[in-house]
C-alpha cells in the first residue's frame, strides 16, 4: 500500500567479538529526495503587516543528499556511516549538513547510532497517514502561509505543529541510541543526548548549570499484518534537566497509530509539550486524524486534518490555536517518481483576542524525486 510515513522503525544490532576484517568491502551506497513544489496562495488576516501582499504563485524545494556507505566484518557486525548534506539554503547549518552519524548493527542485540541525529522518540512516532509532500503536520508549510507573522508559538520541533517533536526542540543534536531488535514487529529504542543545542556538532565541554542537558528520551514502534489488516503503534516520552530558576523540567509525550484494511489507512496522533515554564507558558499539544485510499492503478487519494494549540500562560492571553485541511492526490509515475496534487486551508491565531488572525488557500502540485 502506497504511503508516506514521517516514522522510522529500528533494524537489528549486534554486539560481538571483534575479528580481522579480511576480505570484506565497503558498500559505498547513496541515495536522496528532491521535491519541487508550485502552489498558488490565497493569504490573508489581522496580524498581517498593513500593506503587505502574500498572494500569488510561490515555489518551494526540499532536497538532500543522503551517503550511506557501510561494511559488514566477519563476525557479522555491520558498520556505517549516515551523512545528510541538505540541497538548499545550507538548511543543516553552515556546512549544510544537518544530521552525521555511524551506526553499528547486527542480528541478535539491535542497533546503536552515535552522532547528530534525532532521538529515539522521535523515530519511534506515527501520525495520520498521508500521500502528498506538502505537510501540514509540520512548519514546512510556512514556506507559502505567513504564520509566523502572528508570532504564536508555531515552532520547528514543537507539538503544536508536529506530532514529531524532540525535548526543547533539540533537532539532530549530537547524541547516542540504542534500539532492540525486531520482536514480532516490537522495536524499543532509548536515547541520551549531553545537551539540548538544536543541530549542534561536537559537544565539547557542557557546562549543565547553564543550557538544557541530560535528555533522556524513549521510543516504542509497533507494526504487524494480520491477514488484510495492518496495524502500526507508535509512543515517545522525553525529558531533560533544566538550569531556569523557577522552571521545571521539560517533558514530550505522544502517541500515533494506523491500521490498514484493504486498500484503506487511517489513523492519527496526540502529543504534548510540557516546557516547564510557570503557569504552563508555552505548553503545547496537537492531534491529528486522516485517511488515505490507494486505488486501483496509479492514483493514491488523502483527506486529513491537525490541529495545535499553544498555551501563553495566563486565561486572559488565551491559547493560541493551528488548524489544517488537506486533500489531495499522488500519482506514481515511474520508480522513484511521484507527482502530487493538493489544496490546503490552514488558520492560526488566538480566538477572542485581536490582531492575531492569519488564514491561508493553497492549491500546489510537486514533482517527488526519491534515488
Amino acid at each position: 500500500m502506497k504511503k508516506h510515513l514521517l516514522s522510522t522503525s529500528a533494524i537489528a544490532l549486534g554486539v560481538a567479538a571483534a575479528a580481522p576484517a579480511s576480505a570484506q568491502e565497503w558498500n559505498l551506497d547513496w541515495g536522496g529526495f528532491m521535491s519541487q513544489h508550485v502552489a498558488w496562495v490565497d493569504a490573508s488576516g489581522t496580524a498581517l503587516p498593513a500593506g503587505s501582499d502574500y498572494d500569488g504563485v510561490d515555489t518551494h524545494n526540499n532536497s538532500e543528499i543522503i551517503f550511506s556507505p557501510s561494511i559488514t566484518l566477519d563476525n557479522g557486525l555491520t558498520f556505517g556511516v549516515n551523512i545528510q548534506m541538505e540541497g538548499n539554503n545550507n538548511g543543516g547549518g553552515a556546512t549544510g549538513i544537518d544530521e552525521s552519524y555511524m551506526t553499528i548493527s547486527g542480528d541478535t542485540l539491535g542497533r546503536i547510532e552515535i552522532g547528530n541525529e534525532n532521538s529515539a522518540g522521535y523515530k519511534s512516532m506515527v501520525a495520520a497517514p498521508g500521500v502528498t509532500s506538502m505537510y501540514i503536520n509540520s512548519p514546512s508549510i510556512s514556506t507559502f502561509m505567513p504564520n509566523t507573522a502572528a508570532g504564536l508559538g508555531f515552532g520547528f520541533r514543537g507539538a503544536m505543529a508536529s506530532a514529531y517533536t524532540e525535548v526543547g526542540r533539540n533537532n539532530d543534536v549530537n547524541r547516542i541510541s540504542y534500539y532492540t531488535p525486531d520482536f514480532n514487529g516490537l522495536t524499543l529504542g532509548i536515547s541520551y543526548a549531553s545537551r539540548g543545542n538544536v543541530n549542534a556538532g561536537n559537544t565539547f565541554s557542557v557546562n549543565k548549570n547553564a543550557v538544557l542537558s541530560d535528555i533522556f528520551d524513549i521510543g516504542a514502534y509497533y507494526s504487524q499484518t494480520f491477514g488484510t489488516t495492518s496495524v502500526t503503534i507508535g509512543a515517545r516520552y522525553g525529558t531533560g534537566d533544566t538550569p531556569v530558576a523557577g522552571f521545571s523540567d521539560p517533558e514530550i509525550w505522544a502517541i500515533g497509530a494506523q491500521v490498514g484494511f484493504a486498500d484503506f489507512t487511517v489513523g492519527g496522533h496526540f502529543a504534548q509539550d510540557d516546557n516547564g515554564a510557570p503557569n504552563g507558558a508555552g505548553d503545547q499539544e496537537s492531534w491529528s486524524f486522516g485517511a488515505t485510499y490507494d486505488a486501483p492503478g496509479a492514483w493514491s487519494f488523502e483527506a486529513l486534518y491537525f490541529h495545535g494549540e499553544n498555551d501563553n500562560g495566563l486565561p486572559a492571553a488565551g491559547t493560541n490555536d493551528y488548524d489544517a485541511y488537506r486533500i489531495g492526490a499522488s500519482r506514481d509515475l515511474g520508480p522513484g517518481v511521484d507527482w502530487d496534487i493538493y489544496a490546503i486551508q490552514a488558520e492560526i491565531d488566538t480566538p477572542g483576542v485581536a490582531g492575531t488572525d492569519v488564514e491561508a488557500t493553497i492549491i500546489g502540485t510537486a514533482i517527488n524525486l526519491s534515488f
